[in-house]
């Protein structure tokens, strides 16, 4: 469905995607994009960033033509198109001849200067400044600063915004515009998700404001205060101690046993449970912990999901011992399934065990949420919960592995403890 929607998106984005389209309706297009690409004026990010983008479309189009019932004309705007955007790679990099040419072709004029003048004239120079190109220019400044998976959730969010708001000049919008935005987004999406979209856009509109690409943005207090809930349920401590009964069932050399224990006692995300090797699992003075970090090719969602975790023997009758010696006889990875089938498996034994409903309202990660509540009723500290957690912390995080360590690692593992109820 990815490569569907870039296909179908990208038609539209050229006008190409209605098949009574006529020749003369697709050409006026084509004249207005290939005029706007050799004219338009680049810094040094939007040409980086164009290209990234022409790229993009450029493979877009190639797959529309090979794989859609395209009618002729549309067949036809599509090699152009194609041809456009080879032709404004060159131009980025100083040979705009092949694309004078293609403007000079599709007007039907001959080329001289007096036809650049025109051109220069016919597109505005003041060029609309769109959420698409505004959050291109933002991704290719930030491409070496993150983990291409949370790259890809910055490219996804910031794609469902651009379909929200289109073809919208942000150079010119006003708080209704946001407001019309977010009205949107709510049609068919959960508060918490319009919220983090919503985050997702102060983001991008705080950066093109601090760069000088807005002198204003109309984005704050969009946010959701009610009906907001995270569209994940954390688990009742009936269902958790039935989970961990389940798991305590299992043999001793099931990796879904531990797997299981582990999401309940140390709330680990799911692909950070899965990238666990035997090297990872070692002790901090006395006390046995999970290392997650980026060792040997893991990846971890944020530097400050960098941490490690007590193991806390006893919880919900996790035998500690018992796990160490599975490790023991683990190759290097614990667990070795591929993303995708580790968590249908361990997702559908959540299901079997404690049936639950077919929403995903509660999964793998609801453990996440069971856990945290579990620190917050107990009144931890929010920066040990935090640093347990792996959010936003900086309790520990500087002396993670240095002298102080221990006595850190020794407060979380307290903190688990009795948050875990395990009797001392």
């Amino acid at each position: 469905m990815t490569i569907s929607d870039d296909i179908l998106s990208t038609l539209k984005a050229y006008h190409l995607d209605n098949p009574e389209a006529s020749w003369g309706d697709l050409r006026e297009r084509l004249i207005e994009f290939a005029e706007y690409n050799l004219t338009m004026a680049h810094g040094d990010s939007s040409l980086v960033a164009y290209e990234m983008i022409n790229d993009e479309h450029h493979l877009a189009l190639r797959k529309a033509s090979a794989m859609l019932p395209l009618s002729v004309n549309q067949q036809r705007a599509v090699s152009k198109a194609l041809e456009i955007l080879e032709a404004s790679q060159e131009r980025m990099r100083g040979r705009s001849g092949k694309l004078v040419e293609i403007v000079k072709d599709l007007n039907g004029e001959p080329c001289g200067t007096s036809v650049a003048l025109s051109l220069s004239s016919s597109v505005n120079a003041a060029a609309p400044l769109t959420f698409e190109h505004l959050s291109g220019l933002y991704m290719v400044e930030q491409k070496d600063n993150v983990q291409a998976s949370t790259m890809q959730d910055v490219k996804s969010s910031c794609a469902a915004i651009s379909a929200a708001l289109g073809d919208l000049d942000l150079k010119g919008h006003t708080r209704a515009d946001m407001v019309a935005l977010k009205a949107k987004l709510l049609e068919d999406r959960k508060g918490s998700t319009v919220n983090k979209l919503l985050t997702r856009l102060s983001t991008v509109m705080d950066w093109a404001v601090n760069n000088g690409y807005l002198t204003k943005g109309f984005d704050k207090g969009l946010k959701l205060s009610k009906d907001a809930d995270s569209s994940r349920e954390a688990f009742s401590q009936d269902q958790v101690k039935a989970l961990m009964a389940h798991a305590n069932s299992l043999p001793v050399d099931a990796w879904q046993r531990w797997a299981l224990s582990l999401g309940v006692i140390t709330g680990t995300r799911i692909e950070e449970l899965r990238q666990l090797t035997k090297a990872d699992v070692k002790q901090v003075g006395s006390i046995w912990v999970i290392d997650i970090n980026r060792n040997d090719g893991k990846t971890a969602k944020t530097k400050n999901a960098l941490r490690v975790v007590p193991l806390t023997d006893g919880a919900y009758g996790f035998d500690l011992q018992a796990f160490l010696e599975f490790v023991r006889k683990a190759d290097s990875r614990l667990f070795t399934l591929g993303a995708g089938q580790f968590s249908n498996v361990l997702n559908g034994a959540l299901r079997d065990v404690l049936t639950l409903n077919a929403d995903r309202t509660q999964t793998f990660h609801s453990l996440r949420h069971s856990l945290a509540g579990a620190l917050k009723a107990c009144e931890i500290p929010v920066g040990t919960a935090q640093s347990i957690l792996g959010h936003s912390s900086g309790s520990i995080s500087y002396d993670l592995y240095g002298a102080g360590s221990a006595v850190e690692v020794g407060r979380m593992a307290v903190a688990l403890v009795t948050a875990l109820g395990v009797a001392q």
